[in-house]
């Protein structure tokens, strides 16, 4: 019955979790439809038009609080419900933020199958309350700008903690815990890139 609805919408950098929530809501009956960043899923859009949208925050190229902005400053696809997704680190203001861009709902991973499942049958059977209006651009890149500030501290952080823990695990602990903070470190450099283009895009607006 869900599949007359039209289809879901899942942006997720993750294979397995991308997996897990495509599984899950396939079987549930909705069709699906997947996207790996913001990028791909602006693409996605303009093919097939989805009735919701369940998106990641940090992700590449594009991520979720950019990705869904653009969504509002277009007429055509400002209407269209988004769920966040967020990793566990996540502060008050991360929520509030993600809210103030029109987010129907914010769902914290790791992500409870039967709490998921019923936001989702929640949106897709209520009427909209109106349509979402995009952030003023400023505030929306200062907003931003804090959200990524406060993620490249935390990351900086687990990645020190973890180069102290490093020297002093067993050997047979050593590569799981290696190949951690190898992703931490490549995680660490993404937000540091992406807050350079805040910076300068900031810059350019105060022109």
């Amino acid at each position: 019955m869900a599949e007359i609805h039209g289809p879901i919408l899942i942006v997720e950098d993750v294979p397995n979790v991308l997996e897990l929530l495509e599984v899950t809501l396939r079987f549930k009956g909705y069709a699906v439809i997947t996207a790996r960043n913001g990028e791909e899923a602006l693409e996605v859009i303009t093919r097939q038009r989805p009735i919701l949208i369940i998106t990641d925050i940090l992700m590449p190229k594009m991520d979720g609080y950019a990705f869904v902005q653009k969504l509002r400053l277009n007429p055509d696809t400002r209407p269209l419900p988004v769920v966040f997704l967020s990793a566990t680190y996540v502060t008050p203001e991360d929520k509030e933020f993600a809210l103030s861009l029109g987010a129907a709902r914010f769902i914290e991973k790791p992500i409870d199958a039967e709490d998921f499942l019923l936001t989702i049958a929640e949106l897709v059977t209520q009427q909209a309350l109106g349509t979402p209006q995009p952030l003023d651009m400023e505030k929306f890149y200062n907003g931003y700008r804090t959200r990524l500030e406060n993620k490249f501290r935390h990351k900086n952080t687990q990645i020190a903690r973890a180069e102290r823990l490093l020297p002093t695990l067993p050997p047979d602990q050593k590569p799981a815990f290696e190949s951690l903070l190898q992703q931490s470190i490549h995680e660490r450099d993404e937000i540091q890139k992406e807050l350079s283009n805040i910076y300068n895009t900031i810059e350019e607006l105060r022109k």
